[in-house]
């Protein structure tokens, strides 16, 4: 017992480096580098939306780089196919036999870049291997590995060659952030970074055995009916407003308990308070709601705040 105690605080310690390593590349996006790591803690995707050139691209690369694991980056185009992403089947004429070749998909950590410019044929691979952890070509389901984490950018004001995310993608991914600008005392910071080489890197400070240890130990955070009630009395909300016309479904309050226990976990406590819910049902609800009026944004998060004030929190 003693030894799976200091085994935790171990892991514990670990991931507070990973998220020091990762504030110290991006300067003032505390608050997004600790809902990225927490998803990744326990085992969601991520969705960047955001302009160009805030730091979505390197928030995606400082995580991958902070774990010695395989990571792959796939620059989403029109013109990108399925198998330019899952891989495909070659004729070998030596053999006369078909030997698969693996796309980047077959990776622990897998970027992808500007993902709203990948066609909806394109767009479609992902949803089996980031729900199912497989992905079936050929008629052969074949298996990712364990660690499999997708964290995906797009832009959110650029309409020409882009095709919107389906709500059924935007399901797949557990959160979804925005970076925002930086204020003038954080961008002179940035500048200053940018003559200094190699202050946009990181360290590996975790493994793949690592993060699979820590995402187990995750899953034993108590979570009390009553705290239970309150993420379906938020999702319910959502269902039945005025200003909506989809609400979130029982998956959306599944990740939503997922990423509380995460976040109890990294303040090493094994239970789950309301708070740790209300910090993150903007982030992980905001982009499964579909307002009436609709814009080319997905998140949402407003929304979500406002609506938490007419939801009663258990004491």
């Amino acid at each position: 017992m003693k030894q799976l105690e200091e085994q935790k605080q171990d892991l514990s310690q670990r991931f507070q480096q990973l998220i020091s390593g990762m504030n110290s590349v991006l300067v003032g996006q505390e608050s997004a580098v600790f809902l990225a790591a927490t998803a990744f803690l326990a085992g969601g995707h991520v969705l960047l939306e955001d302009v160009p050139g805030v730091g979505k691209t390197l928030l995606a690369r400082s995580l991958a780089k902070s774990v010695s694991a395989g990571f792959k980056r796939i620059q989403c185009t029109p013109d990108l196919l399925p198998s330019d992403v899952s891989g495909l089947s070659i004729y070998d004429q030596r053999n006369g036999t078909f030997t698969f070749e693996p796309g980047p998909l077959f990776t622990n950590i897998l970027l992808v870049d500007e993902i709203n410019r990948a066609t909806p044929r394109t767009q479609s691979c992902l949803l089996e291997a980031m729900e199912e952890k497989q992905v079936t070509i050929d008629g052969e389901a074949r298996a990712l590995p364990d660690l499999f984490f997708v964290i995906a950018t797009q832009n959110p004001v650029e309409y020409h060659g882009t095709f919107p995310l389906p709500e059924a993608q935007l399901d797949r991914f557990m959160l979804c952030l925005n970076l925002g600008y930086p204020t003038a005392e954080q961008e002179v910071a940035i500048l200053g970074k940018t003559l200094e080489p190699g202050s946009f890197e990181v360290l590996p400070v975790l493994s793949v055995e690592e993060v699979l240890l820590a995402r187990e130990s995750v899953k034993k955070v108590r979570v009390d009916d009553a705290v239970k009630r309150y993420i379906v009395d938020i999702a319910a909300v959502t269902r039945d407003h005025v200003e909506l016309s989809l609400g979130v479904s029982p998956r959306g309050s599944q990740l939503l308990m997922r990423a509380a226990q995460s976040c109890a976990w990294l303040s090493q406590r094994d239970f789950v308070r309301p708070e740790d819910v209300k910090r993150f049902a903007p982030f992980v609800f905001g982009h499964r709601v579909v307002p009436k009026q609709r814009g080319n944004k997905v998140g949402h998060h407003h929304l979500i705040e406002r609506y938490l004030s007419g939801v009663r929190v258990p004491v």
